[in-house]
């Protein structure tokens, strides 16, 4: 992920979340937080998702994924996360975890296909509507190469 992709990030952000990231949560990460990995997915020159985690010592935490509503159901998704998955691995970590909400079953079908499991609740976790989150976690495969996520 570069600056110049944000106005684009910002698009599919509203379009995917009640409480989208701003410009500035994108400029602060990308130039001022050393922990920050940041990648995006582009069909046909044009960045269509995109996503981010923070990696600390031997653990990654996604801090962010979506995909344009007009992409999904080609997984874009799954090959975004297995991505993060592979270069947080290079990264030198051993573990991942996110938040995801209570009631988005989709993306918590996605991650526990990908080795995630529910490992706790974050009471009243989003800004938003004080909706609760779902802790997920998952140990990394240190043989798992950014070539092996393109699969599939």
């Amino acid at each position: 992920m570069q600056l110049s992709d944000i106005d684009r990030i910002l698009e599919i952000e509203r379009q995917s979340f009640s409480a989208p990231w701003s410009r500035a949560a994108f400029e602060r990460e990308l130039t001022g937080n050393h922990f920050a990995k940041y990648i995006v997915v582009e069909v046909d020159g044009r960045v269509v998702g995109h996503a981010g985690m923070w990696i600390i010592v031997d653990e990654a935490h996604i801090t962010n994924i979506a995909i344009d509503p007009a992409y999904r159901g080609r997984k874009l998704g799954e090959n975004l996360l297995r991505q993060m998955m592979a270069l947080a691995v290079w990264n030198g970590a051993r573990r991942m975890t996110l938040e995801v909400r209570v009631s988005n079953q989709t993306a918590q079908n996605l991650y526990r296909k990908l080795g995630f499991r529910g490992c706790g609740i974050r009471k009243n976790y989003y800004s938003d509507n004080q909706e609760d989150a779902l802790i997920m976690w998952a140990e990394l495969n240190p043989n798992q190469h950014a070539t092996d996520s393109m699969e599939g």
